[in-house]
């Protein structure tokens, strides 16, 4: 294999360590951060809520590739919950987390064209929050990022603490990591968008990277709410997924319109709902629908038309509601099915030269993600 910058760069430094450290103070992280710095080091870092699943995975793959050195935290950000939200049942899976990425330490320690897992931060919310305490209400005291317009449209519509939350976090976490390259997943397309705007908004001496959406075999988004669907839920969440995919298809198939592209994805949706409303109650998984958005690529505005030099972002979210007659020895996933789970997905409708070009690369592979 041939050698790549991390590999020929460790090959003058000398050998990696096997495994990772576990930091859960700031002044510690920050001296070993300081030390990679003045070794010459670059670092990727992967900020996830732990639960870690193969998208969380990819994202630090991809960061092992391209950085010699890799930060990885873990904390659940209770600033990014609402007050109604799910933020004291969220999975606490710490100890099989450091087990999964310590796996993958040693498999990065064995393949010298990567760079390696070099920290995991497990901060504690006082120490993230050292101040007031954090509000998790819209009008609560506390110190935030906040982004607007784009943290006010789509999920932050429904969600309105959400991105400032989100923000607040990563403009903590990248302060103390101070890291090269950040490394954020395309299912929370929303989600990058605002990190990309804070970064650039503030000066912030890091580059945004999005990484592709990883998928189940049916199409559903991996995410760590999925531990929440249990198996009938389960077999209903893909039809997001089949809803965007029908509006990809009529915009391939030269439709440009709002009306029309919308109209696909709303055919899918309501025909699944009304197949599932036929069931009777232990049978059914029913659902609502928050928001189908057709939206400039840039500025997440809604479009009335898609122009093909630009494409769009069509995205998505339903709520899978809860259970309404569990039966004996049924799998109803954590929480016991009693809990509404928020399912959240969206596809680039790529501008036509970018999707002609692609569908000739591709024209006997699989279905374009």
């Amino acid at each position: 294999m041939a050698a790549t910058l991390p590999n020929l760069i460790r090959r003058v430094s000398g050998p990696k360590p096997r495994s990772f450290q576990v930091f859960n103070n700031i002044p510690n992280l920050r001296k070993a951060r300081r030390d990679a710095m003045l070794a010459g080091k670059s670092v990727g870092f992967v900020p996830t809520m732990g639960a870690l699943h193969d998208g969380h995975i990819a994202l630090i793959r991809q960061a092992l590739e391209e950085n010699q050195q890799v930060y990885v935290s873990i904390y659940v950000n209770p600033t990014q919950f609402g007050v109604k939200e799910d933020f004291s049942s969220y999975p606490n899976t710490l100890q099989s987390d450091l087990a999964r990425l310590r796996r993958l330490a040693a498999d990065a320690w064995n393949d010298e064209s990567v760079g390696q897992i070099t920290a995991v931060f497990t901060p504690t919310t006082k120490g993230m929050y050292p101040g007031v305490k954090p509000s998790s209400e819209v009008d609560g005291p506390g110190s935030f990022v906040t982004i607007t317009p784009l943290s006010s449209i789509l999920e932050g519509a429904s969600r309105p603490v959400f991105f400032r939350g989100v923000a607040t976090v990563c403009m903590k976490l990248f302060n103390i990591v101070q890291p090269d390259k950040v490394y954020f997943g395309q299912k929370d397309i929303q989600q990058t968008c605002v990190i990309q705007r804070m970064v650039y908004d503030f000066h912030i001496n890091t580059q945004v990277m999005v990484v592709p959406t990883v998928r189940e075999q049916d199409g559903l988004a991996m995410s760590s709410r999925n531990v929440y669907l249990g198996r009938r839920r389960r077999r209903v969440a893909p039809v997001l997924i089949r809803a965007l995919r029908a509006t990809r298809k009529a915009f391939i198939n030269g439709r440009t319109e709002r009306d029309h592209l919308l109209a696909a994805a709303q055919e899918v949706l309501d025909e699944e709902l009304e197949k599932q409303k036929a069931l009777p109650a232990q049978g059914r998984a029913l659902f609502e629908v928050d928001y189908i958005s057709l939206a400039d690529p840039f500025s997440l505005k809604e479009l009335d038309n898609v122009k093909l030099e630009h494409g769009a972002v069509l995205s998505g979210a339903i709520k899978m509601l809860p259970i309404e007659e569990p039966f004996e020895g049924e799998d109803t996933g954590m929480g016991g099915g009693t809990t509404t789970v928020r399912l959240i997905d969206n596809l680039r409708l790529e501008p036509m030269k970018s999707l002609i070009q692609r569908l000739q690369y591709r024209a006997s592979a699989a279905p374009l993600e």
